[in-house]
């Protein structure tokens, strides 16, 4: 079963092989999604970030939720040295650490009802469990930057997370708080990680340190990283044709 809808302003698509889904199933997902959307929202004035950036909440009138993801940008932070931080000029955007969260965390309510085999994507970052219609891993292509017609890469994952970050996702949107301004040195970073949280906040730092991110990708354990220059010229991990 598949179904696919916009939430957050960006294409969001899940597909379920295992027969015993149910409609039910896949749009509770759906539903969280939403909820996630309301909460951190940069652009909805009445979500919970837009009232925190107003001033019009206390630390102590945090939901529990909003809690936890910025303790997670603030470990990501220390753990990056600095090159990702939500705070911009005292407005806070935990964008970059969200949807990776969010596809993770709707992917584990598929797998806590017992559901083995399936896909949660979200504006091209990904999390895939087992195997697709095919009995095979799954087939995700990695975008020509220049391109975006063409693909690329194509590479089989299963039980693992994928997300790219690039110039041509949402236009310049990652910011290099290190050099304070939009990081546009690369067209594109793609990283296959454990899963598609880790995948992404670590894809949104790789973009932010431009050429040095892919040395930075190599450096992690059970990561794996495909960066596109802006000459067109590709750099791999060394594991990633794997």
């Amino acid at each position: 079963m598949k179904k696919q809808t916009v939430v957050m302003g960006m294409p969001v698509i899940i597909q379920v092989i295992d027969a015993s889904v149910t409609q039910e199933d896949i749009n509770e997902v759906f539903s969280y999604f939403h909820y996630i959307d309301k909460k951190f929202s940069t652009y909805k004035k009445d979500s919970e970030i837009s009232q925190i950036n107003r001033g019009e909440l206390k630390d102590s009138e945090f939901s529990t939720e909003m809690k936890k993801i910025l303790k997670l940008c603030e470990e990501t932070k220390k753990e990056t040295n600095g090159y990702f931080d939500i705070n911009l000029n005292g407005i806070l955007d935990p964008s970059g650490l969200v949807k990776g969260y969010a596809i993770f965390q709707g992917s584990l309510m598929l797998k806590n009802k017992g559901f083995q085999n399936f896909y949660v994507e979200i504006a091209g970052d990904i999390q895939v469990f087992g195997k697709n219609e095919n009995r095979e891993n799954w087939k995700v292509g990695i975008q020509n930057p220049f391109n975006l017609n063409e693909i690329v890469k194509v590479v089989k994952l299963s039980n693992k997370g994928i997300a790219t970050s690039g110039i041509y996702r949402r236009g310049g949107h990652i910011y290099n708080p290190k050099e304070k301004t939009t990081a546009s040195e690369i067209a594109s970073i793609s990283v296959i990680g454990p899963n598609i949280y880790e995948a992404d906040r670590f894809a949104t730092v790789a973009f932010a340190m431009g050429k040095k991110g892919i040395e930075f990708i190599v450096k992690l354990k059970g990561f794996e990283g495909y960066m596109i220059k802006k000459d067109k010229q590709a750099i791999l991990t060394s594991g990633f044709e794997d």
